[in-house]
């Protein structure tokens, strides 16, 4: 009798936060997890935290604004396992620094580019420097956590949305736009990809005052990671709600 494969996943900026407890809950669905995170330190403590509650998780360096790691993360995964079930896009920043205001015309150039290139710029190229991998899986999951803040219909309703940071808004946008079009290149593929609004949750960007617990906003990225067959793909969701583009 042969034994089944293990799924293998990849979380990104899975040291703390939104992204530690996405990697949590699918080590708990008998998932290997690779935490990945720019410090070395923090996330080797972050995966030896999750194996000692028993889970299978390992770390890997990787930022995603620097080709040569994405690169080389890629290379290691495929040496180890040659190939990856679940990506789950979660690295991002915001920087606007506009605390509840509209921040669209006094943004920097510098906070555009640097948020773009955390929050879009690193994720299409990880992605596509992964997919080969994930077309192997019999069952490729890709997760991008975008934000209601990237929904152009919300901002765009009557009364719409007052906090505006325009470079995270519109790098969530883009990543909303980058799911849409991904989703098209790869149907008729074993491959989903969906979009995530976590919700206001309680991290080191939610804020402490945030509404939601790490547990809590990390579900819906989870459900859409372990999709099954029949589960949707090119849709944005906040829990089991579909959300407008």
């Amino acid at each position: 009798m042969s034994i089944p494969e293990v799924p293998i996943a990849l979380v990104t900026g899975a040291n703390r936060g939104l992204g530690f407890e996405i990697s949590r809950q699918l080590a708990r669905q008998d998932i290997t997890v690779l935490l990945a995170g720019r410090n070395r330190t923090r996330g080797k403590a972050a995966a030896k935290r999750l194996r000692d509650e028993g889970l299978i998780v390992q770390f890997i360096e990787l930022d995603v604004t620097k080709p040569v790691q994405i690169k080389k993360a890629a290379a290691e995964i495929r040496r180890r396992y040659g190939k990856l079930d679940i990506l789950v896009n979660n690295a991002g920043i915001s920087i606007d620094g506009a605390h509840g205001r509209n921040s669209t015309a006094t943004v920097s150039a510098r906070a555009l580019r640097k948020t773009f290139d955390v929050n879009f710029f690193g994720l299409v190229e990880l992605t596509q420097r992964l997919l080969p991998l994930i077309i192997k899986s019999g069952a490729g999951r890709i997760v991008n956590i975008s934000s209601i803040l990237g929904s152009m219909t919300v901002h765009g309703r009557a009364g719409g949305m007052s906090y505006k940071p325009f470079a995270y808004d519109a790098s969530k946008t883009a990543v909303n736009v980058f799911t849409i079009h991904l989703a098209a290149a790869l149907a008729g593929t074993n491959v989903k990809v969906n979009a995530v609004h976590p919700g206001w949750v309680r991290t080191g960007m939610g804020g402490p005052g945030a509404l939601l617990a790490p547990e809590e906003g990390a579900r819906t990225a989870v459900r859409l990671a372990t999709l099954g067959a029949d589960g949707p793909t090119g849709k944005f969701f906040s829990g089991n709600d579909e959300l407008p583009w």
